[in-house]
């Protein structure tokens, strides 16, 4: 009896044993579909109400502090709060991109770092603004920067982008225009029912807050990017992921600014409008100088590339090294003379402020589209542009080369993974 006692009483332990391990791993595989990459690297959580004191939770964020055992953390929904690491605390690292915890490795709290990403599971405290953590998901900073070089990469090489000409949702397909200073052509964008569709926040110079879109929401006159297989000649992708947005071009003589509201009001010489573009943090404001402006005009009126000289802007430095193109961002493509090159040179330019853009300064910018509460916010805007306006007077050919897909500067470090 005593043997069969022990029996049983070992055979309980091991089930209790698996049963906890499987709860366990039960839990972790719930939290790896919570935090799989939407977008940017980027772990995300549904919450749609408060939870109630003393619940378990689950809050995604960035590691903004760590002070002996606990972490602060800004949380995706925009609150903060302080996470408690306990002795008991299970943690783990996981890549950018994966849809479950296989392959991931434990962690200390010694590894972690400010500007980590994390999905925490714990109890809420009685005030709302601590978790005592039971389980912790870690996306490091050092892999998400890792992901999205290869991402940037990645639609560099195997992208195309340009203005939506026609939608046809009865055969899934998309035509663009491609400009570029070597001209213009049309591409065809294939969509199939496993392509990823991403629409642009109509208020936000954030690549990585572009929204799960369809393909009803495209319309002609919108600019996208599209990456997938290309045919030989690049005129067909079969998209894997798609981006669009609808922006605004604008071109003309700055009235006035205010840096009270961050804000320059354009004269626009295409509407014979003003419009005013708010100026954030990730705005991107550049001059190009006189020879490079040149060289575009060039460009842009069909003449040859080296018409300007390849001292300008800094000759084989400038992004038009024999015509080649760096590939810059999403969609950029290999395209000589398009405006994956123009964009690589804007990375290089002098930045320019709020406050040199004086009244009469001559500017292009691309902006978001704005919305009935918000103005639209300028994505890139250009000075030293009137050599570039006078070859290309409508303004159109010109303000296609600048991508509202910029991934440099402060935007790259929000942008994340996937655009």
């Amino acid at each position: 009896m005593k043997s069969v006692a022990r029996s049983v009483s070992a055979r309980c332990d091991r089930e209790a044993i698996i049963s906890r391990r499987v709860k366990w791993s039960t839990c972790l595989c719930t939290l790896a579909i919570v935090a799989a990459f939407a977008l940017g690297g980027s772990l995300s959580a549904a919450q749609t109400q408060p939870p109630a004191a003393g619940s378990v939770v689950k809050p995604v964020g960035t590691v903004k502090a760590i002070s002996g055992n606990v972490i602060t953390l800004a949380t995706d929904s925009g609150s903060t709060l302080t996470v408690t690491i306990q002795d008991s605390t299970r943690m783990v690292r996981t890549l950018p991109g994966q849809k479950n915890l296989q392959g991931a490795t434990p962690v200390t709290f010694s590894q972690l770092q400010v500007g980590d990403r994390m999905l925490v599971r714990g109890t809420l405290s009685d005030d709302g603004k601590s978790v005592a953590a039971a389980s912790v998901i870690i996306m490091t900073a050092a892999d998400i920067a890792s992901k999205q070089q290869q991402e940037r990469e990645d639609w560099s090489k195997r992208g195309m982008g340009g203005l939506v000409k026609v939608v046809d949702a009865a055969t899934g397909t998309i035509t663009i225009t491609v400009s570029g200073m070597g001209g213009t052509k049309t591409a065809l964008i294939h969509v199939s029912k496993d392509t990823i569709i991403r629409r642009y926040a109509p208020d936000s110079v954030k690549f990585d807050d572009a929204k799960p879109g369809t393909l009803d929401q495209i319309q002609a006159g919108d600019q996208l990017r599209a990456r997938g297989a290309k045919n030989a000649d690049g005129s067909e992708l079969a998209a894997e992921e798609i981006v669009s947005g609808k922006f605004r071009n604008v071109a003309g003589t700055v009235v006035a600014t205010d840096p009270a509201s961050n804000s320059v009001t354009v004269q626009d010489l295409l509407t014979k409008s003003q419009v005013t573009l708010k100026v954030a943090q990730d705005s991107q404001l550049r001059n190009l100088p006189p020879m490079a402006a040149q060289r575009i005009a060039m460009r842009l009126k069909g003449g040859p590339p080296q018409a300007a000289t390849n001292g300008a802007a800094g000759g084989e430095n400038n992004g038009f090294r024999g015509g080649e193109a760096a590939g810059a961002g999403p969609g950029g493509g290999r395209r000589p003379g398009g405006a994956s090159d123009f964009q690589q040179m804007l990375d290089r330019m002098p930045a320019v402020t709020l406050a040199d853009l004086q009244k009469g300064t001559v500017v292009m910018a691309v902006a978001t589209e704005g919305s009935a509460s918000s103005q639209p916010m300028a994505i890139t805007l250009l000075t030293g542009v009137e050599p570039i306006l006078t070859a290309s007077p409508d303004s159109k050919g010109a303000a296609m080369l600048l991508s509202p897909w910029n991934l440099g500067g402060g935007d790259a470090a929000a942008a994340g993974a996937n655009p």
